[in-house]
């Protein structure tokens, strides 16, 4: 089968690539349908690593996926073929301390597609355990299925933030992610989310949600517009999503006294922290990677109308032109919130 395969940072190909996948009694064969690029996909085409993890080999890309189920195991009786599905792309171990606490997502036996080495879902078909393969509603369509994996972070952010109703929420970065996280905060319960970056563009889409307002940190300091939000108290809660070490650094003058940071964005390199202006302010603070028993929720959400994640797709984007569509995720990057890849019918 063809895939979108990374041969090494800076070239992909679209070729004929051999993923053995035998199905398991636990398992579904599924024909990919759509597949979302995600920022880390990017991150891997341009830089060939993410931290410790390091393109050493060819892979194939992709992890924000939904489908059709086309065979199903022995043992599975959830699914059957022909139903439309979304993927979570992490499979832990089910016999880890971790999974055993509810935390699989920090499983070090975790594995996650398009991560080195594991291959990721940009082919026509998958094989993948049941038990991590969600039905989704009729009135949920493929795309939005696609959409459910990165929503599924902003959901770990908002249940790790403890929200409670009527707070106020900053979040520093307006890329995909930090878009998936101020909608959560706001359904949540969160009465007002202010939403900071310098791109215009992405300022416009997010600002058109009711009860987002925005801040292009270009034309005005965030604090100063924080504080007029406040009456000079702070936000409740500051996502930091942006991943940029001065966000980082000038996160708690944001904050109200005993209000909470959640770590989102994930910085290239180590950055700077201001621990005493953290403890000045008795901030309590959380961090966030990926997300566990987040996807029920997520897909809840979304079919009940209360999350409209539509106005966030950019574009859907033949399989063929895939490479095209990676090439223009790197140069629009101020003005696409989430390019999709559709697989031939």
């Amino acid at each position: 089968m063809k895939a979108l395969v990374l041969e090494e940072k800076g070239k992909l190909s679209l070729r004929d690539f051999d993923i053995p996948a035998t199905l398991g009694p636990r398992d579904v064969r599924i024909r990919t349908h759509t597949v979302g690029i995600c920022g880390s996909d990017v991150h891997y085409y341009t830089h060939g690593k993410i931290g410790h993890f390091v393109v050493r080999e060819p892979m194939v890309l992709g992890h924000e996926a939904s489908g059709t189920v086309i065979e199903a195991g022995a043992e599975v009786t959830h699914l059957k073929p022909g139903d439309r599905v979304c993927m979570e792309p992490g499979i832990p171990d089910p016999t880890s301390r971790a999974a055993k606490l509810g935390i699989y997502n920090v499983d070090p036996a975790v594995t996650f597609w398009a991560t080195p080495p594991v291959h990721g879902c940009l082919t026509p078909e998958v094989v993948h355990p049941a038990a991590f393969t969600y039905k989704l509603p009729g009135n949920v369509s493929f795309a939005e299925g696609a959409m459910v994996e990165p929503f599924a972070i902003g959901m770990q952010a908002a249940l790790r933030a403890r929200i409670q109703p009527g707070d106020v929420a900053v979040v520093t970065g307006a890329g995909p992610i930090g878009m998936m996280v101020a909608l959560a905060a706001l359904a949540g319960g969160c009465a007002r989310v202010i939403v900071a970056d310098l791109a215009q563009p992405k300022l416009d889409i997010i600002g058109a949600y009711d009860g987002i307002e925005t801040v292009n940190i270009r034309n005005r300091p965030l604090a100063e517009a924080v504080a007029e939000a406040t009456d000079n108290w702070g936000a409740d809660i500051v996502f930091e999503c942006s991943g940029a070490a001065p966000a980082i650094l000038g996160m708690h003058q944001l904050a109200r006294p005993g209000g909470a940071i959640v770590l989102v964005g994930m910085p290239v390199d180590p950055v700077p922290v201001d621990i005493v202006g953290l403890q000045a302010k008795e901030l309590r603070v959380e961090t966030v990677f990926r997300y566990a028993n987040a996807y029920d929720r997520a897909i809840a959400l979304i079919a009940s109308g209360k999350v409209d994640l539509k106005p966030l797709i950019s574009a859907s984007i033949p399989f063929a032109d895939s490479i095209a569509g990676f090439d223009r995720a790197v140069e629009a990057r101020e003005t696409d919130v989430k390019l999709q890849i559709v697989m031939p019918e």
